[in-house]
């Protein structure tokens, strides 16, 4: 009953040995959890946030944990919304497919954690001052394998065990059978076991090297790795180490469920005779404590994710993100009024600057303006212009922008220019005179 979406081993055991209804009847009252599929749903989501950073720092292991929980939490809320109240089967095929992935995950979750744990290792020894673009390649190939393809190999080891298709849980849906013996100890449970005890190892050599490093230890992590931070680092650390402490508490409760006996393994053909059967479990066939159990089990996933969340969410780059993600919120926004009620105060004000639109009145005026006009100037510091009458106005842009530079100032007398273009605009111009300057640096 793990993080990672493992099985409640206890439950097929005792039913695979007896054959019939193992618990007292009407001990766990029907109760409907609407809670379950919303929050399974919020917690895909949470888990996603941390993403764009960690895709830019190329970062498999992490991106990995991420697709792990989206996938994981995706799958808990599709089959509380299906097995609501009951145990029908509705989805057959569907079952197949996400017991698989439940089973993968068991073994997914911790490799993605010693994946990360050694690269935070190997940053922290002396081994790695420096990664080429081919060694870092070389790196991303072989995390990517480790974090997808060991998942892989034990979804097929997992039908070694598989005494039938899968289970159907009232209100918590599909989820991997298991023929509790002790091949299944070996193959099922041990894996993942030795993953969460080769991750400590690891930590532990990362914060040795920290202590050994200690006063030093943000110069080298530039040195090592120039995208990683300090901060980020023992973010890193801490997560992968959480994560270790919760699904090994869950392998551990997996394995303490099978000290009530094991079945035994005596032959291929009798441990998946009737393979295709569902074993279907109402709510009635559990007492308080067993479901108990079985519903902690559910929850581990979306508490592991969260836990994941908590480490992302509020650091420096999660903080960095938010504001530029609100910042071009802000600016589309903003942008969108002023194109929609633009007029020539809100320029003048400065409320809106837009780098990419041409103000309407200079789009008219250049339609209708003969450049081949010459401009002659006035006085020695006046030129002469045009533009509508409506803009009669002074223009200026904030004296605090340019507290930096020094302005030299030079009036410009704006008169009509004898434009050939029947259009209305251009018949309709004024003087004005605005001031202009100059910037050069002080």
């Amino acid at each position: 009953m793990g993080a990672d979406g493992s099985h409640n081993y206890s439950l097929h055991m005792w039913s695979r040995s007896t054959g019939m209804a193992f618990y007292r009847k009407g001990d766990v009252e029907n109760k409907r959890f609407i809670e379950l599929p919303i929050n399974a749903f919020l917690v895909a989501v949470l888990v996603l946030i941390p993403t764009p950073w960690h895709w830019r720092a190329r970062n498999i292991p992490t991106l990995s944990i991420i697709a792990w929980h989206f996938v994981s939490n995706i799958i808990c809320g599709v089959n509380a919304i299906i097995w609501a109240g009951n145990v029908e089967l509705v989805a057959p095929v569907w079952c197949d497919i996400v017991t698989r992935i439940q089973t993968g995950a068991t073994v997914a979750l911790p490799v993605c954690c010693l994946c990360l744990c050694v690269h935070l290792e190997r940053i922290a020894s002396v081994r790695q001052t420096g990664m080429k673009p081919s060694d870092r390649r070389r790196r991303e190939i072989v995390d990517g394998a480790l974090c997808w393809g060991i998942p892989a190999i034990y979804m097929a080891l997992h039908y070694v065990v598989q005494g039938h298709r899968f289970d159907s849980i009232e209100d918590l849906g599909c989820r991997p059978a298991l023929y509790v013996s002790l091949a299944s100890i070996f193959i099922i449970s041990v894996p993942p076991l030795l993953v969460v005890v080769l991750t400590f190892i690891f930590g532990g050599l990362a914060l040795y090297h920290f202590f050994q490093r200690r006063l030093t230890f943000a110069r080298h992590l530039q040195t090592a790795s120039s995208a990683l931070a300090p901060s980020r680092y023992f973010r890193l650390m801490a997560m992968a180490i959480v994560q270790m402490l919760w699904g090994g508490f869950g392998i551990s409760l997996n394995m303490w469920s099978c000290t009530n006996g094991l079945l035994p393994y005596t032959s291929w053909d009798d441990v998946h005779h009737n393979f295709w059967e569902i074993w279907d479990f109402p709510h009635h066939y559990f007492n308080e404590t067993a479901w108990a159990w079985t519903f902690v089990s559910w929850w581990s996933i979306p508490a592991s994710s969260v836990l994941f969340f908590v480490f992302f969410a509020f650091g420096d780059d999660a903080r960095k993100e938010y504001g530029a993600f609100f910042a071009s919120i802000s600016r589309v926004i903003g942008c969108a009024t002023w194109r929609k009620s633009y007029d020539i105060e809100n320029l003048k004000r400065g409320t809106c600057v837009s780098r990419t639109s041409t103000p309407a009145f200079k789009r008219q005026f250049d339609r209708d303006s003969d450049y081949s006009t010459p401009v002659s100037p006035t006085t020695s510091n006046s030129t002469t212009f045009s533009i509508p009458a409506s803009s009669t106005t002074t223009l200026h842009r904030p004296d605090s922008i340019y507290s930096s530079t020094k302005l030299s100032f030079k009036t410009y007398q704006l008169e009509p220019f004898p434009f050939e273009s029947s259009s209305p605009a251009s018949s309709d111009f004024t003087h004005v005179t605005f001031t202009s300057f100059d910037q050069s640096k002080v």
